[in-house]
């Protein structure tokens, strides 16, 4: 009997509440609790801040060799605070700054549009999530691929759309709670509060909009192929042998 052994790269499991807890709530943490001068300072706090987004994210790049999506943005997020509490610079570019990671995403979405993968179908109409080629296979069997290519582009909007959202009021956010000179505790005690309100505004309506596009989405499908929820998603066409 010849034992295998795989040495390969360990397969990544989504935690998306670790990830949430290293990348947002403990920098946000760090940032309201420990930035008095009887503690670490406000650049103190803001340097460890740091470290917890950025460490993650080489830990789950090195052991993976993935890149951690949340622990990426919670990284640029707080570098880029980190730099206008550092350097001192005015709190407008910190509103800036907030509306300024779902904008870009928002912006990245509808350039995708041009390209000839939508990144819709990268986060959802994909081989990981759907059987795509089943679906393929129908929409072709009915003449209804160019009906499906037009609903698509319409979910890409959407999708785009819920991110300028965001950003429109994460710019209102900053603009309302953070109202101290950079570098300072006070500052950094805003800056916790306004992280853990501003990030739920770009996740959950984000979530919400995702779900509701994939009902679209399964809904769209359904209706021109025919496929039941089971057909359609991957791995489900894989019979089971006796």
């Amino acid at each position: 009997m010849t034992a295998t052994t795989d040495s390969r790269t360990p397969t990544h499991k989504p935690r998306p509440l670790i990830d949430l807890a290293i990348s947002i709530l403990i920098p946000s943490f760090i940032l309201m609790k420990l930035s008095g001068e009887h503690r670490l300072g406000a650049d103190g706090a803001l340097l460890l801040a740091l470290a917890f987004p950025l460490g993650w994210g080489a830990f789950e790049l090195i052991k993976y060799r993935k890149f951690n999506f949340i622990a990426l943005l919670g990284l640029i997020s707080v570098a880029l605070t980190g730099g206008i509490g550092l350097l001192h610079l005015d709190n407008q570019w910190l509103a800036v700054k907030e509306a300024a990671i779902p904008g870009l995403i928002g912006i990245a979405v509808l350039v995708s549009t041009r390209t000839r993968y939508p990144l819709i179908r990268t986060l959802l109409f994909n081989k990981t999530v759907l059987n795509v080629d089943k679906i393929h296979e129908r929409l072709e069997q009915g003449g209804h691929v160019e009906h499906f290519e037009t609903r698509l582009m319409r979910a890409t909007y959407w999708l785009s759309g819920t991110f300028f959202f965001s950003s429109f009021m994460n710019y209102v956010l900053a603009k309302w709670i953070v109202v101290s000179p950079a570098g300072t505790e006070a500052f950094n005690d805003e800056l916790g509060r306004m992280t853990l309100l501003s990030y739920p505004m770009i996740a959950i309506p984000s979530m919400i909009m995702l779900m509701a596009i994939f009902y679209y989405l399964w809904k769209t499908i359904h209706g021109l192929t025919g496929l039941s929820l089971e057909e359609i998603m991957a791995n489900s066409g894989q019979e089971s042998q006796p």
